[in-house]
């Protein structure tokens, strides 16, 4: 047989293959996401990537743990610039408009129309909707979105004739019930924070105080801080005030209180919800949460959104681009958003999952996992300062903030002049961003 009957033979053959359904192997698309999940989360999140992979034969996310947020988020931008970027990168919140002005990344809510589909944004949760969005577009996708909260042990609480039932709402109880813990002997420290340059962002966002000008960054790029003000050197104040007498006990950066709270060394901790799974976990005891303690006779705004979301990187091609958009569409599927809920504490981003876990009865069986979103959703959605602070050196502003309470409670400065010093370097900052980006 001459070279061209056999060549359409050959191709007969594969005809045939195609026909009967046997086809010929395609080689799946692998798009690489980088992350900064450790702990009890990682392996809740190895467990979503690995389901999506087993189920969409086409489609390969690798999963990468890059370190810290602030690695993670500094590993990025140096990888794009070197042109080794991943598909997809998950970055916290304070990271935002870093990556806004990055020019690195395709805004998300643009990935549909790229791609030839619709999606129904209002599916998510609105202030997770509301904190990443520029001029109503969302520029990054809803995961673990999270917000601080009260975590008390409620055995100590009774051990100190306390009502475990009743976790104090306002600073002067939080006075009340660490002097009544200390006083019993429970403990020699009561109250501990995680992020504690985060809790003082919190406490300015739920009595509606902005942090930054412009709208907390949101109308343009903020010049400087609004702080030190009444407020904020109240905020201080009170931190030191309960310092002084034992009751606060500052325990550095993130996650480093969480230790201090699941050992019984203190009772109370404020931490963000995502701690919740691994807390519950740990702890032998009895743990309750409620809203964040607030000062009754100032406005209300709203807890804020902390945690990250998933930005796209931009200069991709097409079937990666895809790949990358099929698991979106996988992380936003009740089933798989009520598994990363149920396994982290993080937020249900959609309404659907929140739906299904009412439906279930799992915020009864299980109402701790409720208490942070109840807060976010309770508070007002309608004012900068409610919504959340964007800003350009945000990472290094959260630093002078975290150094200036340190100050503060170990007295070596007055709550006015440790904040006075931190906004000098935080005001520096925006300044010399606004210098670099324009």
């Amino acid at each position: 047989m001459n070279r061209e009957g056999t060549l359409k033979r050959v191709l007969l053959v594969i005809a045939s293959l195609v026909a009967l359904g046997v086809g010929v192997a395609q080689a799946k698309t692998t798009v690489e996401f980088w992350h900064a999940m450790s702990g009890s989360r990682l392996a809740v999140l190895e467990k979503i990537v690995s389901d999506f992979n087993a189920t969409h034969p086409d489609y390969e996310v690798r999963a990468v743990f890059t370190g810290t947020y602030e690695e993670t988020l500094t590993r990025f931008i140096a990888a794009y610039r070197a042109g080794t970027a991943p598909n997809f990168v998950q970055v916290y919140e304070v990271g935002t408009q870093t990556m806004i002005d990055s020019g690195a990344i395709i805004p998300v809510y643009q990935i549909p129309g790229m791609l030839g589909e619709t999606w129904d944004w209002a599916q998510y949760v609105r202030p997770i909707l509301l904190y990443y969005s520029v001029d109503g577009n969302l520029w990054s996708f809803p995961f673990n979105s999270s917000t601080s909260m009260l975590y008390y042990n409620k055995d100590h609480f009774r051990q100190a004739g306390l009502d475990p039932n009743k976790p104090p709402t306002t600073w002067d109880e939080v006075f009340a019930i660490g002097r009544a813990l200390i006083a019993a002997g429970v403990v020699t420290n009561v109250l501990s924070f995680g992020w504690p340059d985060w809790q003082f962002e919190q406490q300015l966002a739920i009595h509606n105080y902005l942090y930054a000008d412009s709208d907390n960054g949101r109308a343009g790029l903020a010049t400087t801080v609004t702080w030190p003000d009444p407020f904020s050197v109240k905020v201080f104040t009170t931190w030191t005030e309960l310092a002084r007498e034992g009751i606060f006990l500052y325990g550095g950066p993130e996650y480093n209180a969480n230790s201090a709270f699941t050992s019984g060394k203190i009772s109370m901790l404020f931490q963000s919800t995502s701690s919740l799974d691994g807390i519950l976990k740990t702890a032998k005891f009895e743990v309750g949460t409620s809203f964040l303690p607030r000062f009754p006779d100032e406005p209300r705004g709203n807890s804020v959104v902390g945690g990250g979301s998933l930005w796209v990187r931009k200069g991709q091609r097409p079937e990666e681009l895809r790949a990358v958009w099929e698991f979106f569409k996988y992380l936003s599927q009740p089933e798989v958003d009520i598994f990363w809920h149920k396994g982290t504490g993080y937020f249900p981003a959609t309404s659907g999952a929140m739906k299904q876990l009412m439906d279930e009865g799992w915020f009864a069986q299980s109402p701790n996992h409720l208490t942070a979103f109840l807060q976010i959703l309770s508070g007002r959605q309608d004012t900068a300062a409610s919504i959340g602070v964007r800003l350009g050196p945000f990472v290094e502003i959260r630093d002078y903030v975290r150094a200036a309470l340190e100050k503060a409670v170990a007295g070596t400065l007055s709550p006015e002049a440790a904040l006075a010093e931190a906004a000098a370097n935080a005001n520096r900052a925006l300044r010399e961003y606004r210098e670099l980006i324009q």
